[in-house]
């Protein structure tokens, strides 16, 4: 009987191999998805977190109004950043863009002085920049509120589209990544249906034939997880270095999350299949399982 179940471990042991493969294969395909599911929400918070709005003061706004409004707009919850640009740095900005001088034309500086701000990304939509707007207008010191109306209306709807055709593909991959692990785990588990049965019918019970399976499962399961979270470490760590920008957008609450449920859909599936092989085995004739 020991000769017996160690012949079949033995033999068993090249299934194991290629069930952890073809296990953490699938897993890193899902986890690079992940990865590209994040980085994408990320990229278009970044760009909605860069839309400015400005708001132009009027003529001859007293020093204590103008700081007045800008400490009105720094208590904003909305707000993320913001810059008081003087009619001075108005006429360098634009200068530094290519246009000339209007010195030999104008005496006066027709620009006016503006309170630059960019908003938190939960903040940029159509509804809630008018509200801002029309807030801000109200105020005596404020002549208009200027924005990006029509990239701002672009942006939300396709960062919308590409994060919910991401989230659609994820959602498809992971049926075919829970399918693929399945028909991974039985084949694995075909090669063990005689000791298996062998077990049965010398009186081993149920839960002490399937106890070590499921242990083993389980370990295969963890290191299939790890396989694939070293593959996307890798994976992960290339792409910083050829594009250093991703550095910027990384996320390592959502990666953490993304790197633990890779690892407990890799133990969940392979208990999961590895106990339904063992239970159908059990059930299985003798003759059938030639």
């Amino acid at each position: 009987m020991a000769q017996i179940g160690k012949g079949s471990a033995k033999r068993s042991q090249p299934s194991y191999f290629m069930s952890i493969l073809g296990v953490s294969l699938v897993l890193f395909i899902l986890g690079v998805l992940g990865w590209i599911v994040i980085n994408a929400n990320k990229l278009g918070n970044y760009f909605k977190e860069n839309i400015e709005v400005r708001a132009y003061l009027r003529e001859n706004v007293s020093p204590r109004d103008s700081t007045a409004l800008v400490y009105y707009l720094s208590q904003k919850p909305y707000v993320k950043s913001y810059t008081y640009v003087t009619k001075e740095m108005a006429r360098q900005r634009f200068l530094a863009d290519g246009n000339n001088d209007w010195k030999n034309v104008l005496e006066a500086n027709p620009l006016q002085a503006s309170i630059d701000f960019t908003l938190k990304n939960q903040y940029v939509d159509s509804t809630t920049l008018a509200d801002i707007k029309k807030d801000l207008e109200q105020n005596v010191s404020v002549s208009d509120v200027q924005y990006p109306t029509s990239l701002v209306n672009t942006l939300n709807k396709n960062v919308g589209k590409i994060i919910l055709i991401l989230l659609s593909i994820a959602v498809v991959l992971c049926i075919v990544v829970i399918v693929l692990i399945d028909n991974t785990i039985k084949l694995a588990m075909f090669s063990n249906r005689f000791l298996i049965k062998t077990m049965q019918m010398v009186g081993a019970t149920r839960g002490f034939i399937a106890r070590p399976m499921d242990s083993r499962a389980i370990l295969n399961g963890l290191i299939s997880g790890l396989i694939a979270l070293a593959g996307m470490a890798a994976l992960v760590f290339f792409a910083e270095n050829q594009l250093p920008e991703l550095k910027a957008m990384r996320d390592f609450k959502w990666l953490g999350l993304l790197a633990a449920g890779i690892i407990v859909l890799g133990i969940l599936i392979s208990l999961f299949s590895t106990h339904r092989s063992v239970v159908k085995y059990l059930r299985m004739k003798l003759d059938d399982l030639y």
